[in-house]
């Protein structure tokens, strides 16, 4: 009885754990959906030259060898909206942050790539 009661327990808090640290992913057209409702933090987490050479309006840069560095850079009282490239890097930024306990936090999974392919603004 004991052994079952202690499982369930261990069961009980790694899904408490998974649904705290959960983000979502989004394509780059919800995204734009989400950025107009404002008051979004939009992470741009690729290269300094990456982001010289395109990014989205009011991104901020913290490369993803800065991050951990960096992270009390990124509010916690906001909407995290994170991006890169194709959403590779990204989702892992998305994953580390809610695991962090950011509560709504969101991956660009086509990044800038699907941004511009779906005829999305960006600033050159």
């Amino acid at each position: 009885m004991k052994r079952l009661l202690l499982t369930a327990v261990m069961v009980i808090v790694a899904a408490a754990a998974a649904l705290a640290s959960n983000y979502r992913n989004i394509g780059s057209t919800q995204a734009k959906t989400l950025l107009d409702k404002g008051t979004v933090f939009l992470l741009d987490v690729r290269t300094p030259q990456e982001y010289q050479q395109a990014h989205l309006a009011g991104a901020v840069l913290i490369p993803v060898s800065e991050l951990e560095r960096r992270i009390g850079e990124i509010p916690r009282n906001k909407t995290v909206l994170v991006y890169c490239a194709v959403g590779s890097r990204s989702n892992l930024v998305a994953g580390f942050l809610a695991e962090k306990g950011y509560r709504q936090v969101y991956n660009m999974s086509d990044g800038i790539v699907g941004w511009y392919r779906n005829n999305l603004p960006i600033v050159r």
